[in-house]
């Protein structure tokens, strides 16, 4: 704490990101990171586009991405919102949408950066208690609100939503914004994408982070209604005119267009995710059922804590949460298929 911080920093709890060993020689399943490198094609570009042009602003529009990102999903480019990583889209989705009269409701068990940006926007929220299964239970949001916003699949849960229940609640909650925020939808799950030209009020926020291997370049977007859209642009362009640089543009661009790519990455890690949730459940874990690059478990009878602590010392890293209702749990990024193999071997002598 210090005097000269103002009230509201010294209250904040600030996001904890996951560990980012400085040392190489780990198996690193903490951060669901995509265990595959890029896209060859978008490899190529960001080289290609490493050029004396640097010293120029890029477009503060993002309008080759954002057209190409439309073209994708096929919708209209005033329908696509570029930012720096979905968490930067979120902040903007938090400041411009979800700051109303009436409280922002979202799982109890979820993405820590809605408490932490509701504490930042001073914005009313309440946490609405997931099923004793984790699933998200839509019938429990039907109440005021001043909006809706959940991951599908959920984190650190990795449980789908299926676009029919979403869609129902769209139809009965329509006076507020719905985020609905799909980091992991493209390992498994189908996307609310194709709702938002028949509900004004869904947003849908994606990133390359995951599925497309560009943790590093850091390019989230969102999808809506237009006027949704615009209320976004409102607020970046009062905080950061210039968010997308020349060469995340030109990688994201790129991996878009290496849909083969992208496809045989997607199903390798999906592969991976059932053997391991296989080779789990037969070493006594409790797995959640999973449509992410991840799974969610816990042991009969060993501490999760201890499970995390045995694992460091073999060089293999894995997520503890300690929050209430999950401090017997672990988060395992699907690595490879030899980590995943690794990884078992190790809980097999753990356990």
């Amino acid at each position: 704490m210090s005097r000269f911080w103002s009230k509201l920093v010294n209250e904040l709890t600030p996001y904890v990101p996951g560990e980012q060993p400085k040392t190489t020689n780990l198996i690193k399943l903490n951060t669901n990171e995509n265990p595959y490198a890029p896209s060859p094609l978008a490899l190529k570009a960001i080289s290609a586009e490493a050029n004396d042009k640097l010293r120029l602003y890029p477009d503060p529009e993002s309008s080759a991405l954002k057209a190409c990102i439309a073209d994708y999903h096929q919708l209209k480019p005033q329908q696509v919102f570029i930012g720096n990583g979905s968490d930067e889209v979120l902040a903007h989705c938090f400041q411009a949408l979800l700051k109303q009269d009436k409280p922002l409701l979202f799982p109890d068990i979820t993405y820590s950066f809605y408490t932490v940006y509701s504490q930042l926007y001073q914005i009313e929220y309440q946490r609405i208690s997931l099923a004793d299964d984790f699933s998200i239970n839509l019938d429990d949001f039907q109440q005021p609100n001043g909006g809706v916003i959940f991951p599908n699949p959920n984190a650190p849960t990795g449980k789908l939503l299926v676009l029919d229940s979403i869609e129902t609640f769209l139809q009965k909650n329509t006076d507020t914004v719905v985020v609905v925020d799909e980091a992991y939808i493209d390992f498994g799950g189908q996307s609310a994408v194709t709702l938002v030209d028949k509900y004004p009020n869904l947003l849908v926020v994606q990133t390359l982070s995951k599925s497309r291997s560009l943790a590093g370049l850091r390019v989230g977007f969102a999808i809506g209604n237009a006027n949704l859209i615009e209320a976004l642009e409102r607020v970046k362009n009062s905080f950061n005119s210039y968010p997308m640089d020349r060469l995340s543009t030109a990688g994201a661009i790129a991996a878009f267009e290496d849909e083969t790519y992208f496809s045989r990455q997607c199903q390798k890690i999906i592969n991976s995710r059932e053997w391991l949730t296989g080779q789990l459940s037969a070493t006594g874990f409790n797995v959640v059922p999973s449509v992410a690059n991840f799974v969610f478990v816990s042991h009969a009878s060993q501490p999760a804590e201890k499970i995390a602590e045995k694992l460091r010392a073999q060089k293999i890293i894995v997520r503890h949460f300690k929050q209430s209702r999950i401090d017997n749990y672990l988060r395992i990024t699907i690595g490879t298929q030899q980590e995943c193999e690794s990884l078992v071997a190790a809980l097999k002598e753990i356990v």
